[in-house]
């Protein structure tokens, strides 16, 4: 490991008794690594599984400041693997299956936002992060800090991570948030309604006869407007599989709007269905499970999945992007 100074860490020396959840304040490049090195230092000497999602030139700083120590840290690059965020979830499920045997504190760092995010990817973010405090409140000990740029973003992002997080570091203080908002967060995030589609798009009512015909439709489309071929498939598989639940579970029709904007080509589905489970499509069902797949394929096609579900109906909007950011 570096020789490099290490500042005091404000984390607590007990482990946690179940899911702790803090967000970290750090100011740019030079105060990234002051910030999380207290966190993962610590871990390493307790010998305790971590797990570190970051985007690279936040994943190569830490790896040269911990030298030889970074080969037992597991590594994910964030800009990737977590480009939908809705799959973000499903990387820290994997992460506690595989370490929860060993009876050791788990440890995870994973910093979602950064500045180039678009404003939809930046929306979804901030509902995972409230997501995360339901879909780990049973995970036993496994302490994840998400680290947040206050040089970087804007004054917004970060009172929507006092939202989200029941505790923030800053000033390498550790303090309860006063805006923790619990899973209120998750309704408040579900609650926001999605930007309307533009007045020139292309919409289409379906029922169950239609299925076939608008997987051929989009995949055509998709590729007219430039989209690979293979994602151009991928596009037309989730919009196949969100209209399928429509069907089985938005009472059997559902209305398809899409169109193109200048970077991306948009689809959306609405239906009359009500989804009650806001964690629906971030954990693959088990073998044998009646359903539930649909979602889960639709999160893994896709560069952006929105979804929106209230007492009118369901709503899910997908994107695929004309060229790959990672």
């Amino acid at each position: 490991m570096s020789h490099a100074h290490v500042p005091e860490s404000p984390y607590p020396a007990s482990p946690p008794e179940g899911f702790r959840h803090d967000a970290v304040f750090y100011a740019g490049t030079r105060g990234f690594l002051p910030g999380v090195m207290p966190f993962v230092s610590a871990a390493l000497e307790r010998d305790e599984p971590v797990l570190v999602a970051l985007i690279p030139a936040r994943e190569h700083a830490l790896r040269s400041e911990l030298g030889r120590a970074s080969s037992r840290i597991e590594f994910v690059d964030m800009q990737s693997a977590g480009e939908n965020p809705a799959r973000i979830i499903p990387i820290w499920r994997d992460f506690v299956t595989r370490h929860a045997p060993t009876g050791k504190t788990l440890n995870g760092v994973g910093e979602p936002i950064w500045a180039t995010r678009t404003a939809p990817e930046i929306a979804e973010c901030q509902r995972h992060e409230s997501l995360l405090n339901l879909a780990f409140a049973d995970a036993g000990a496994f302490a994840l800090i998400c680290p947040y740029d206050e040089q970087g973003l804007p004054v917004g992002i970060l009172e929507g991570a006092r939202e989200s997080h029941p505790h923030v570091v800053e000033g390498g203080k550790r303090c309860a948030s006063a805006a923790y908002l619990g899973t209120d967060g998750i309704e408040a995030a579900d609650s926001s309604p999605l930007s309307p589609p533009p007045a020139v798009h292309h919409a289409r009512a379906y029922g169950a006869a239609d299925l076939t015909g608008i997987r051929r439709t989009i995949e055509s489309w998709a590729g007219a407007q430039g989209l690979e071929p293979s994602r151009a498939s991928d596009l037309a598989l989730a919009v196949h599989e969100a209209a399928t639940n429509s069907i089985r579970h938005g009472g059997g029709r559902g209305l398809l709007r899409w169109w193109g904007e200048h970077d991306a080509v948009v689809c959306q589905t609405a239906d009359a269905g009500i989804l009650r489970d806001p964690l629906a499509g971030r954990a693959l069902p088990r073998p044998g499970a009646a359903g539930g797949r649909g979602l889960w394929l639709v999160n893994h096609c896709c560069d952006l999945v929105q979804i929106r579900s209230g007492t009118t109906g369901t709503t899910v909007r997908v994107r695929q992007g004309l060229q790959r950011t990672t």
